[in-house]
């Protein structure tokens, strides 16, 4: 009678446990974007840092880094290189400043256009978040993840 008892407490809470991780599951958050007119002056931010420029030299850099200890053929280099796509990276950008208004985002421009310290060290390139973003995209561009299938 024991025995009976424990089993049925142990599959009645079995059954709770596995429902809980299934309905977890299920849930998926929209990722935040900013508005049409933030995305306007978004881009504006990034030419204004330099941010393009910069992202691209980081992933060359990349690339030269891991064709050196791999060594890479220049055709298998070259192919890896012309990967290189700001427009894959982008919405990570975006994603950065989804939370700024209008205001602190043309304030923010402003700052980049008047004083060229900011085009060097800027919100971009000291974001733990997008550095971290960064540096996996880097990755995947290495590993070939962006070449199209021939």
């Amino acid at each position: 009678m024991k025995n009976l008892k424990k089993h049925s407490f142990l599959a009645l809470l079995l059954i709770m446990f596995i429902s809980c991780p299934g309905i977890s599951q299920t849930y998926s958050k929209v990722i935040p974007m900013p508005t049409q007119q933030n995305t306007i002056i978004i881009n504006k931010i990034i030419e204004a840092a330099n941010y393009k420029t910069y992202f691209i030299d980081y992933c060359l850099s990349k690339i030269n880094e891991t064709a050196s200890k791999e060594k890479w053929n220049d055709q298998k280099t070259m192919e890896i290189t012309e990967t290189i796509n700001f427009k894959n990276f982008r919405d990570a950008v975006y994603n950065m400043f989804a939370f700024h208004d209008e205001v602190e985002l043309e304030t923010l421009l402003k700052a980049y256009q008047k004083d060229s310290i900011y085009q060097t060290t800027n919100i971009m390139t000291t974001n733990k978040a997008l550095s971290t973003n960064l540096e996996i995209y880097a990755k995947d561009i290495v590993m070939g993840k962006y070449i199209m299938a021939k």
